[in-house]
């Protein structure tokens, strides 16, 4: 029999090391019960720069003057830059601006995948070093070659990498014409026009610069600390609408998008309301989030008021970051997801296919868990293939000094999983390994398989940190299809797409989303869990518009990816 006095000072790994009596694992927390009855190796193994090759870390430049800027990035991303068919990672940095001079140069990161768990960094050769202070990054075909391009946002100034193919890019951003001047974060590639060309969205934080920074605490040594983003300014974020020949025209006035002042942390696009036309649902930060509902004539209207997400039940603003929308429930609607810090927990959004939702949050596991913690980025996504969701929290504080303002809060916070079962959210956080035990300052969080077993892997960034490779070892029971689609008449990058499948008797959808978590982009092929099925009926994929009518392919492989592209019968 474990001593409990002896465990008691444990951590949570260690106590379900310690643990020899499952009984008394479960009279003292059934989760940990669980995890040891499972005796089954860690849901996912961190992977090790040694072994990986990604040396890199982000700076953060932090300073005695606490411009906020240094305390919330930056964010990473899966991309397959020179379309091998296998994940590429880029991960942001900061970098000079007004406020930060660095000591020695800083850049971003580029790192090949070597196709054998390494990476080799070729930011150089890449030409994708950045060229401010860095904070987001969103993949998209923006021209329609069939190459993945990447906009990185910054202050104060973001820029656009076009690939040229050949395993270099070049900045495009002032032919362009979408350097967002200001304060950028999250951006996501959408089509809100549906021409089958990808819009770009990019999220405004709050008007700042070294000027502008505001001292908040107390005078005495010691007694500063971060600013809550009240203090300064909402501001309008930006849509740039494609023009088809390299340029983007900036809509967000005429668009009404600029009619919402906001302090916009987190973006995803989706279908909400199942008319055709992609929505956006922005956290924001001290201000109402948005609920940008597209009109179909160029116009948005932020319904985020009526909706019932823009305020919490008191009507009072949250703290919103990290974002996400996904079917949870399989009935048919975008459910929303929005992480915001302490005191405040976060937000499960349902879907009451009415224009409204219901915070689903406080009845579950999640708002209990999350209540004293800060989230930033996120994401729905099948963990196992059983052919549910799940979700996937990155957490920390903004503040590095709130251990000492708050004493039970603390900046370094652990990271969390929960699984959906029988309609109930579940916390499998103390499976999930090491480095989930493990507390950091993440921020940003993107999903990709970068070894291509089918099990979706996870990329965290850490402010002022390094990176954290998670290699997913849940799926392997269970089997799956992966898909790259390509739209023809649609966007290239079939960003709105329906895609059903069922196996036996199994029968799930899932929608393509755009963007969706905290600064990052994600490995655009969807993986379509089976589980214990070892052959799949058929899938039906739903293009979004302009798209042609709906595909059913049948005859299909398991347990590899395909591509499928819009018009063609066949797969590859």
């Amino acid at each position: 029999m474990t001593d409990w006095t002896k465990t008691a000072s444990l951590s949570r790994r260690q106590f379900l090391r310690a643990a020899s009596c499952s009984a008394l694992a479960a009279a003292l927390d059934p989760r940990l019960a669980r995890a040891v009855e499972a005796s089954a190796p860690w849901l996912f193994e961190a992977i090790p720069a040694s072994k990986s090759g990604i040396t890199w870390t982000h700076t953060a430049g932090i300073s005695p003057e606490m411009y906020l800027p240094e305390t919330v990035g930056a964010g990473c991303a899966f991309i397959d830059y020179d379309n091998d068919g296998w994940m590429d990672i880029y991960l942001v940095n900061s970098g000079p601006c007004d406020f930060y001079k660095p000591a020695t140069p800083l850049r971003n990161a580029l790192y090949k995948n070597n196709r054998d768990g390494t990476f080799t960094d070729v930011t150089l050769k890449a030409g994708v070093p950045g060229n401010a202070y860095g904070m987001g990054v969103a993949v998209g075909d923006y021209d329609g070659d069939g190459l993945p391009d990447l906009f990185v946002t910054q202050y104060p100034n973001s820029i656009l990498y076009r690939n040229n193919g050949n395993g270099t890019f070049t900045d495009v951003t002032a032919k362009a014409g979408v350097a967002c001047p200001g304060w950028g974060t999250s951006a996501v590639w959408f089509d809100y026009d549906n021409d089958g060309r990808l819009d770009l969205f990019v999220c405004n934080f709050a008007d700042f610069s070294k000027e502008k920074n505001v001292w908040c605490g107390g005078h005495g040594p010691g007694e500063r600390f971060y600013c809550k983003p009240n203090v300064f300014k909402p501001m309008p974020s930006w849509l740039f609408h494609n023009n088809g020949d390299g340029t983007f025209t900036d809509v967000s006035r005429e668009s009404g998008i600029a009619d919402s002042l906001g302090k916009a942390w987190g973006v995803v696009a989706a279908d909400i309301d199942n008319d055709g036309r992609m929505d956006l649902f922005v956290g924001d930060d001290t201000a109402p989030n948005n609920l940008f509902m597209n009109q179909g004539n160029g116009k948005f209207f932020d319904n985020g008021v009526l909706a019932g997400i823009a305020f919490n039940p008191f009507g009072a603003t949250r703290s919103g970051m990290g974002v996400d929308a996904a079917d949870y429930d399989q009935d048919g609607w975008l459910d929303l997801f929005v992480a915001n810090v302490d005191h405040e927990m976060y937000s499960l959004y349902h879907n009451n296919k009415d224009g409204s939702f219901t915070d689903e949050a406080i009845h579950t596991l999640i708002g209990s868990t999350t209540r004293l913690m800060s989230g930033w980025g996120l994401k729905f996504f099948d963990y196992d293939n059983d052919g549910n969701l799940d979700l996937i929290l990155a957490n920390g504080h903004p503040d590095l000094t709130i251990h000492e303002h708050h004493p039970d809060l603390r900046y370094d916070q652990p990271m969390l999983l929960f699984s959906r079962d029988s309609g109930e959210w579940k916390d499998l956080s103390a499976r999930c390994g090491p480095a989930f035990d493990q507390p950091r300052a993440a921020r940003g969080l993107a999903l990709g398989d970068f070894n291509n077993d089918g099990a979706v892997d996870v990329l965290v960034t850490a402010n002022n940190g390094a990176p954290l490779l998670l290699k997913n070892n849940a799926a392997g029971k269970n089997h799956w299809l992966g898909l790259k689609l390509v739209g023809t008449k649609s966007n290239i990058d079939a960003v709105g797409a329906k895609v059903t499948w069922k196996c036996g008797d199994l029968l799930r959808h899932r929608t393509k989303v755009g963007g969706g978590s905290y600064l990052s982009a994600h490995d655009p092929r969807m993986v379509l869990g089976l589980g214990p099925q070892k052959t799949i009926d058929w899938i039906e994929v739903e293009w979004p518009k302009p798209g042609g009518p709906k595909q059913r392919f049948t005859g299909l492989p398991v347990d590899r990816y395909i591509t499928i592209t819009e018009g063609h019968a066949d797969w590859k």
